[in-house]
């Protein structure tokens, strides 16, 4: 076996900015080209400097491979590609290459046109990077060159998500990206070959987290949502676009069915509108159950939970509101986060992975009181 290097240029011992850059057999492979969330400055992007201090990344990486759309493991590819330099190949599935830009051009508009940050890529630059864009369909062997080729399998956690096994000759990695070995609601569990790598890169964010089984968690989840609205509380739940939201929309959509509630539940417009609909295009990504109850009832069409308007913020009485992003670093969730917070009564339930330097992060290690645009918000509502 020749050596393989591994060289994580983010997210080594850090959750955001995946980027690993592999040599294996002479090949230069970059797997992920994540942003951190954390940073607002150009510490949010991988040291792209490592590989070369000058000139285009071109003639120093023979592809780059993205598992999934999560702006953690894809934030930083139009910085990479368009900025830096690079015109090479870029792989991913279809799914993941019709979701990208959307989120790519949701957190520019946020970044740029409202925060006002620079040295930042364009509309322009999210087009032109999607167009180096080569999609791969699961278990499918993909030759990049002669001697280095691809594999994609099936990884669960979001809709697109995929597991990459790496060959150039007799030597092989497998990179799991993030994935999920618990079939949910709308996607099934990660699958792969069997097969003998001679290394295996993994995600570890909860590898030494002991949970309690998800029917208990989802019963917890439900029983805190129904509490809080029963004392007349507000619940905020951030989400990211696509992924755990739908799954907790599915939860409260049958609750609330099942225990005819009438308190409104909400969803950032528009968010779930194209959630639809790449669930509908990429049906035969999401599990069985879905695939054969999608033509009688599509169950991304919620009849309790309905569209979000800015106006509702300030509406009295209790209700329930998934809003964007799910780390509360900026948009509608941390608008709603800052109105609600010091309400007693009121209660925001953090459901994903939230990286140091972020609001949600803060929150989540106990901080009552968080400094926010030169003003001081006071946390009084239950956090969870």
């Amino acid at each position: 076996m020749s050596d393989i290097r591994v060289i994580p240029l983010g997210a080594g011992q850090d959750v955001g900015r995946s980027c690993i850059l592999v040599t294996i057999g002479g090949k230069n492979v970059m797997l992920d080209c994540g942003m951190h969330m954390g940073y607002n400055d150009d510490r949010r992007f991988p040291d792209f400097t490592y590989i070369t201090k000058s000139g285009k990344l071109t003639d120093h990486l023979d592809c780059v491979i993205i598992s999934h759309f999560h702006l953690d493991h894809c934030g930083s590819l139009p910085y990479m590609s368009e900025m830096v330099g690079y015109d090479g190949p870029i792989y991913m599935t279809s799914p993941t290459k019709a979701i990208c830009p959307i989120l790519l051009e949701d957190y520019r508009k946020i970044s740029v046109e409202k925060k006002g940050e620079t040295n930042f890529f364009t509309s322009g630059m999210i087009k032109d990077c999607m167009k180096k864009v080569i999609t791969v369909n699961l278990h499918q062997t993909i030759k990049v060159d002669d001697e280095l080729e691809i594999k994609a399998y099936y990884a669960g956690h979001v809709l697109g998500a995929a597991m990459i096994q790496v060959k150039v000759g007799d030597n092989s990695f497998v990179y799991t990206g993030d994935y999920n070995m618990t079939p949910d609601r709308h996607l099934g569990a990660a699958w792969i070959d069997k097969c003998r790598p001679d290394l295996l890169i993994t995600e570890s964010t909860y590898a030494t987290t002991i949970r309690d089984s998800k029917r208990c968690r989802e019963r917890d989840f439900l029983k805190k949502v129904h509490d809080c609205i029963d004392k007349g509380g507000k619940v905020l739940i951030p989400v990211f676009a696509l992924g755990r939201a739908q799954e907790l929309c599915i939860l409260i959509e049958t609750f609330w069915e099942r225990m005819n509630l009438k308190v409104p539940v909400y969803f950032s417009t528009g968010l779930t509108e194209k959630a639809n609909h790449y669930y509908k295009l990429f049906i035969t990504w999401t599990n069985q159950k879905i695939k054969k109850t999608f033509v009688q009832r599509n169950m991304f069409e919620f009849k309790h939970i309905k569209p979000f308007d800015r106006s509702y913020i300030s509406n009295p009485g209790p209700m329930v509101v998934f809003a964007t992003p799910g780390m509360l670093h900026s948009g509608l969730s941390l608008t709603i986060f800052k109105q609600w917070a010091p309400e007693e009564k009121n209660m925001v339930i953090m459901p994903g992975y939230c990286v140091a330097g972020t609001v949600g992060h803060k929150i989540l290690n106990g901080q009552k009181k968080i400094e926010l645009e030169n003003r001081q918000i006071v946390s009084y509502c239950l956090i969870i």
